[in-house]
């Protein structure tokens, strides 16, 4: 088989089994469902297999926010493109009829190269279910460092494929907190309108929400977050709203839990972190079609970057390796490319470009480069809720919601209010809490693993665990309820040990030059979330693209004459 097939786990990786079953796998409660109508690869996007060899004017090393902008607006300005993605082009359904599985049953799709999942809600009454998979290069990678679990996403379009899609740009007062060298007014006013245009942002419909037994988790979360002084704002998305508008319409011979719907479900049927089958507007969708479709862009999946030094004579010459769907290199290529953006996601550039400057292939790289990272100050917490306040049976897997307690000088922080879906009534709320914490760690080479480590601690987590605490404390208090203590470990309160939202690495106007530039070596960039320093408010991703918009649009007129 060649390196870009898309192989499928067999039916031995998708298991059958009842309530206790799903317990073991995903550490919830779930009711029965029923697969809806076969995935179409419609709207797949053609991809090849890069040459060994190959004279390139324009390589992108990653397909997720930044090297999905820099691809696009390359191309718009004339010039061709080639990128490559370490993980698979998903579009080729497998035996069930599904590209993705959903987190009721866990296979070899959910997890890049992984024997167990490693959910973040993998407990139960103090129990571990995480459940044993088939290796495969799945969707979502939950890699490890000493002391935090970072997930970020494999496939053609990045992390856009495994988010809740909660589109939020940050209040422009915070803004110099977040990127102090970048002017506030032009982001504002040109490159956080044009990101969410790229990304077809959309808004719910607030009469539909008041009424939908799928948010109900969200109302609830809403109305004891208020009665404790909290502010609690509606906040976009990129999935389809009018698409989740008809997966929740009754109508016999569809659905899945507990009715019917006019079109196959998604996030009513227990999909986000594995993938949405349908729905989602993620950058496959949206930025990286539009890129292909200019007829100059070209993209290789299933190809890992190993080594860029600079060529013999002008460029790159940069060295990957093919892997098949069990990770195993089955080809090795060193291709030359005139210019190099990094877009590999903040774990990902900042590893690669920390190994070349230790390992002697760029030596000149700054000494900066590595440091600067930080988790968006994520913690995620649970609360019981008293019996006439019940959180719903049906639950959407896309937040709309949160809690923002981002002025108080005593903790700053915003908190989605997060779905549980579980299939029967819980009473329980989930929230992912993103705080002000100013810790960083560091990313550095291990000489004798060859790998590069984090030095990030998990005590540093305790900033946010206060802040977060400003939020949960005063509504338990009002309501009467406590914390959910069995949901991430034996008796612990707080899930503290992951991170979903990476930042930082080679940050902007220290690593590089504040458009990007690695000024040490003329034609390589950085254009990902390794750029913003650690945390951004809210939910990155629209700043990680507006932020691409600014900076591409700099180099395309000085760069590219």
């Amino acid at each position: 088989m060649s390196g870009t097939e898309a192989e499928t786990p067999g039916n031995g990786g998708i298991n059958t089994f009842g309530r206790r079953g799903f317990l073991a796998a995903t550490g919830v409660i779930l009711g029965s469902a029923v697969l809806a109508k076969k995935a179409s690869p419609a709207n797949a996007l053609p991809v090849g297999t890069i040459t060994d060899g190959a004279q390139l004017p324009i390589l992108v090393i990653g397909s997720g926010y930044g090297g999905a902008v820099a691809a696009l607006r390359l191309a718009q300005a004339g010039q061709s493109v080639a990128i490559v993605e370490m993980g698979m082009s998903w579009s080729q359904p497998a035996p069930d009829g599904k590209i993705f599985c959903n987190m009721l049953s866990p296979d070899g799709r959910s997890y890049w190269l992984r024997t167990q999942t490693a959910q973040p809600v993998s407990y139960f009454l103090g129990a571990a279910f995480d459940k044993t998979i088939p290796k495969y290069t799945g969707v979502l990678d939950a890699e490890q460092f000493s002391q935090i679990r970072v997930y970020q996403g494999r496939g053609v379009g990045g992390g856009s494929l495994v988010n809740g899609g909660m589109a939020v740009t940050p209040q422009q007062q915070y803004f110099p907190s977040i990127l102090p060298s970048v002017d506030p007014a032009e982001m504002y006013a040109t490159y956080y309108p044009r990101a969410n245009a790229g990304l077809k942002v959309n808004n719910i419909d607030q009469a539909w929400f008041e009424t939908a037994d799928c948010y109900q988790f969200a109302r609830v979360g809403r109305e004891t977050a208020q009665a404790s002084g909290f502010n609690t704002p509606f906040v976009p998305n990129v999935y389809d709203f009018n698409y989740m508008k008809q997966e929740d319409i009754t109508t016999p011979g569809f659905g899945s839990i507990g009715g019917g719907s006019a079109v196959p479900r998604s996030a009513l049927n227990s999909e986000v972190i594995y993938g949405n089958n349908y729905g989602k507007q993620s950058l496959d969708k949206t930025y990286l079609a539009a890129a292909v479709a200019t007829g100059k862009v070209s993209i290789t999946p299933q190809h890992v970057v190993t080594k860029v030094t600079p060529a013999a004579g002008t460029g790159y010459a940069v060295t990957m390796n093919q892997i098949d769907t069990s990770g195993n290199t089955i080809a090795t290529k060193t291709v030359t490319a005139q210019k190099v953006f990094f877009a590999a996601g903040s774990v990902g550039t900042s590893k690669l470009l920390v190994t070349q400057k230790a390992t002697g292939a760029l030596p000149n790289l700054p000494t900066s480069i590595g440091t600067g990272w930080g988790n968006n100050g994520n913690v995620m917490v649970a609360r019981a809720n008293q019996p006439a306040l019940p959180t719903g049976s049906l639950q959407s897997c896309i937040p709309v919601m949160g809690i923002d307690n981002w002025s108080s000088v005593g903790g700053r922080a915003f908190a989605e209010i997060s779905p549980f879906p579980t299939g029967i009534e819980t009473f329980a709320s989930l929230y992912l809490a993103i705080t002000e914490n100013p810790n960083r760690g560091t990313f550095s080479y291990n000489s004798s693993t060859g790998g590069v480590d984090l030095n990030w601690q998990q005590a540093w987590n305790q900033v946010s665990i206060d802040a977060a605490s400003r939020i949960f404390d005063p509504i338990n208090v009002k309501q009467g309820t406590i914390y959910r203590t069995d949901l991430f470990g034996f008796f612990k309160t707080w899930g503290d040990d992951f991170a979903y939202h990476p930042l930082g690495g080679c940050v902007l106007n220290q690593s590089t030059d504040n458009y990007g530039r690695l000024q040490s070596y003329p034609g390589l960039y950085v254009i990902d979330g390794s750029l913003i320093p650690g945390c951004t408010t809210v939910n990155p991703f629209v700043t990680i693209t507006a932020l691409a918009e600014r900076n591409i649009e700099n180099i395309i007129a000085n760069d590219m004459k």
